[in-house]
């Protein structure tokens, strides 16, 4: 048990409807917490709360409403979600090489999008704050010695010592002070044109050019760099809106205490925002009903997301939906549907017969990595291409079926040179792991990887709107 948690009385879902003016960033200590580490010293942890609390905000409201707008659209078919980063960020990758390498993946992934399928890609970093990660067991074993299990830079070292095992609340400001410098750096890349559509030429990564989508990339580019040049020779002027991009971050609101911190109300808006990011999610391990996490996210106004997996069943997913949107607020509420190849054909569809039939309005979104990990005989944690393909092609017929809609993906890549996830365009094999398998936590889509996923999302769009 935590420090920083406590249980209570069973929680009922009319209980948190009624109380809804009660709630307040700390009411989720009233709930059973799972997933948050056990801090040796409490008033240290209590004194970076505080500080935490002091410094200025990382994102703003208007930037949050916004979102929640464009989110509303994709709902309604008027836009696609590209939802994508790190597994999990660390202390000692916050450069420059790093995150322009993260930011030119994303781009060219919503270049393909927005080319294939003819409407605006809201573009969600899963970054500047995807510092902690959940654990299968509190702790971990080695050659006899046990210590606390690593739960990302925000809480402990990676090193298997006992002293970098140690969770250390210090570790949240750091992990706030790269956070803002990642964004600070984002903002100042897009602000200065690095997104500008005149020019997604500069976009390319050194290493691609051997990539065997190169050219067909390189097609793209050059069409769409036609387009502008056409549509600015009809207009008679440059278009300004065509130099910058809207971008927006998220991460899994594991931390509570860090949240917590970071919650704040703000001048001329209702309510309180989670001012650590634009779009944060539950996931799966903590999302039951009565926790911690869905009772902190249930009273947050940005828009939320929960990863929802194979063992839930309707009444549990009807009844989450009820808590986080009780209103039926457009944008919302995103569910990050995440079953694995292998059961999606027979467990979402009933989940989306269960909402449909509800008429409740949220954001179907595809995680088509986590379902689909495994281990390989030599030792490595990967996914296979084949898996995150076939259970993307398969959510889209799925939802075709339903006469619902998939609204956007949820997906861990890279934009380094990576090898951690087999197959794809260059077939990577077992043996290829080892060459450079650089991931502390979950193997990620490497740049060609990411890509080939882009451009099946719009051949499979395609087929289906055919």
């Amino acid at each position: 048990m935590s420090s920083v948690q406590a249980v209570v009385a069973p929680f009922t879902p009319s209980s948190v409807t009624s109380a809804k003016d009660s709630w307040s960033p700390a009411s989720w200590r009233d709930r059973p917490a799972l997933q948050l580490p056990t801090y040796p010293d409490s008033a240290a942890l209590s004194a970076a709360q505080e500080e935490l609390r002091s410094l200025p905000p990382l994102v703003t409201s208007r930037e949050i409403l916004a979102l929640k707008q464009q989110l509303a659209e994709a709902q309604e078919g008027k836009r696609f979600l590209l939802q994508g980063g790190d597994c999990a960020e660390t202390f000692a990758e916050c450069n420059s090489e790093v995150i322009t390498n993260r930011l030119k993946v994303l781009l060219q992934m919503s270049l393909v999008l927005v080319h294939g399928l003819k409407v605006p890609v809201v573009r969600v970093g899963r970054f500047a704050g995807q510092y902690a990660k959940p654990r299968s067991a509190d702790s971990e074993t080695r050659d006899g010695v046990t210590l606390p299990s690593y739960r990302g830079d925000i809480v402990n070292g990676p090193d298997f010592t006992a002293q970098a095992r140690v969770p250390d609340p210090r570790r949240m400001i750091k992990a706030h002070a790269r956070s803002a410098m990642t964004m600070n750096f984002v903002r100042s890349l897009i602000d200065g044109g690095f997104a500008d559509l005149h020019h997604p030429e500069y976009w390319g990564l050194g290493w691609v050019g051997q990539s065997p989508h190169a050219a067909e990339y390189q097609n793209m580019v050059a069409g769409i760099g036609d387009a502008v040049r056409f549509m600015e020779t009809l207009a008679g002027r440059k278009m300004q809106s065509l130099s910058r991009v809207n971008f927006y971050t998220s991460h899994e609101a594991l931390l509570l205490p860090y949240e917590e911190a970071q919650t704040r109300r703000v001048p001329r808006a209702d309510g309180w925002f989670n001012l650590s990011t634009h779009f944060p999610w539950i996931g799966m391990r903590t999302a039951a009903l009565d926790g911690a996490h869905i009772e902190y996210f249930r009273g947050i106004s940005n828009p939320v997301a929960v990863k929802v997996g194979p063992s839930v069943t309707p009444d549990q997913l009807l009844r989450v939906i009820d808590v986080l949107n009780p209103h039926d607020e457009p944008g919302r509420l995103g569910l990050i549907h995440r079953m694995g190849a292998e059961h999606i054909a027979t467990k979402l569809p009933t989940l989306l017969d269960a909402v449909k039939r509800e008429g409740r309005r949220v954001l179907w979104i595809c995680d088509a990595m986590h379902g689909n990990t495994e281990s390989t005989s030599n030792g490595y944690k990967t996914r296979r291409f084949e898996n995150i393909r076939g259970e993307i092609e398969q959510a889209f017929d799925i939802h075709e079926a339903a006469g619902t809609r998939l609204g956007g993906v949820h997906l861990e890549m890279t934009g380094e040179n990576v090898t951690e996830c087999l197959g794809g365009a260059r077939d990577l094999t077992e043996l290829d792991l080892q060459r450079a398998y650089r991931t502390t936590v979950d193997p990620r889509l490497n740049y060609e990887q990411a890509l080939e996923i882009a451009m099946l999302i719009v051949k499979k769009r395609g087929a289906i709107a055919a």
